[in-house]
């Protein structure tokens, strides 16, 4: 049963994007192009509609049963109907800020989800106390900040999120999690299917309808599979999101360096960038994927890793993540600290007289 709603998923996708299409075009929900935008002619951008009901008609079908589920459902439409009005108006950022905070409460407080405690690894613990219900909620709002961010090429945003559902899912299945699994499942099939129509060069956008959907259910899912538990574990989902949460923080030093306010637009994300140094709109996409992915089974590695193994895992991808950052220029071009002082270790060859 659940296979074949996994593909009615799938399907009610297809045959929803063209429909939700037609639809941004009635209502004025499109997207012109400008100078920090990559694409030329009017998008519509509606597109997370059809990602959403998809979403839906699974869990009518499974109905899944956990405590969590009513509050994330409400917190969803709360989401959406944020999205969809920016798309529609364009809002400003403080009252689409004041939705996303709608939602997050929503979960935290009815769902009755939040970090209370990390797990140290080499003993102890820390306890949040009073501070762990704004700090779930700033998870949960930061994410769906970070993938609304990334969300800036043909399919990008939509095959990063496919990308980290299908890893947290995978997860889930490892650690017994059942409601996760089948969430995630529903909502990587889902947003497989509008993929299709979104990838380069793309018919539809997902819009912030979209963005701040799969945003905020993969906070909020990440969030469900690894709280209340190691410090180890806890660090899996910042490792499956490595890609929108790298390009976030790195969009919040660039501007901090430059400084402009955090809320200004630019053209520096790692797309942007990797544009820049040659790279074709589909390749950037591709090469984010398998960034994603690495990411992604980085995740699983750490998981299975003793604390050690996993210290160095992650040391290994601050490194990488650094490399990249400087050889692309993700601050400024003239920032690379690590790649000179990587030079500077290179043996200097001496001529033989």
């Amino acid at each position: 049963m659940f296979y074949v709603t996994l593909i009615v998923c799938f399907l009610a996708s297809i045959l929803l994007t063209p429909v939700v299409k037609k639809l941004a075009f009635k209502i004025g929900a499109t997207d012109s192009p400008n100078h920090r935008k990559v694409h030329k002619n009017v998008m519509p951008r509606l597109g997370g509609l059809a990602i959403f009901i998809s979403f839906i008609i699974g869990i009518l079908i499974i109905n899944p049963e956990s405590s969590y589920h009513l509050p994330i459902v409400l917190g969803s439409i709360v989401i959406l109907l944020t999205g969809m009005v920016d798309d529609i108006k364009e809002i400003s950022p403080k009252v689409k800020l004041g939705g996303q905070i709608i939602a997050a409460l929503i979960v935290v407080v009815m769902g009755d989800i939040s970090v209370q405690f990390i797990n140290l690894p080499f003993g102890g613990k820390i306890d949040f106390g009073i501070f762990s219900i704004p700090i779930t909620m700033i998870w949960i709002i930061g994410i769906t900040n970070a993938i609304n961010l990334i969300d800036g090429l043909d399919g990008l945003a939509a095959g990063v999120s496919s990308i980290a559902l299908l890893t947290i899912a995978g997860m889930a299945a490892v650690m017994g999690n059942a409601y996760v699994l089948v969430i995630a499942l529903i909502l990587a099939v889902s947003t497989i299917g509008f993929l299709g129509y979104n990838f380069h060069p793309a018919k539809i956008f997902m819009g912030d309808t979209g963005a701040l959907f799969l945003g905020f259910m993969i906070g909020v899912l990440a969030l469900l599979g690894f709280k209340n538990v190691a410090f180890i574990s806890f660090v899996i989902p910042i490792i499956i999101l490595g890609v929108p949460i790298s390009d976030t923080f790195f969009a919040i030093i660039r501007r901090l360096v430059n400084k402009q306010p955090l809320s200004a637009p630019d053209k520096s994300h790692l797309h942007h960038c990797l544009m820049r140094t040659g790279f074709s709109h589909k390749q950037a996409v591709l090469l984010i994927y398998a960034m994603a992915a690495v990411f992604g089974l980085a995740a699983f590695i750490f998981s299975q890793s003793t604390v050690w193994g996993s210290l160095i895992v992650i040391l290994a991808l601050l490194i990488t993540i650094e490399v990249i950052v400087e050889k692309i220029g993700l601050i400024r071009e003239d920032y690379q600290p690590l790649l000179k002082f990587m030079k500077g270790l290179r043996p200097v060859n001496v001529k033989n007289r």
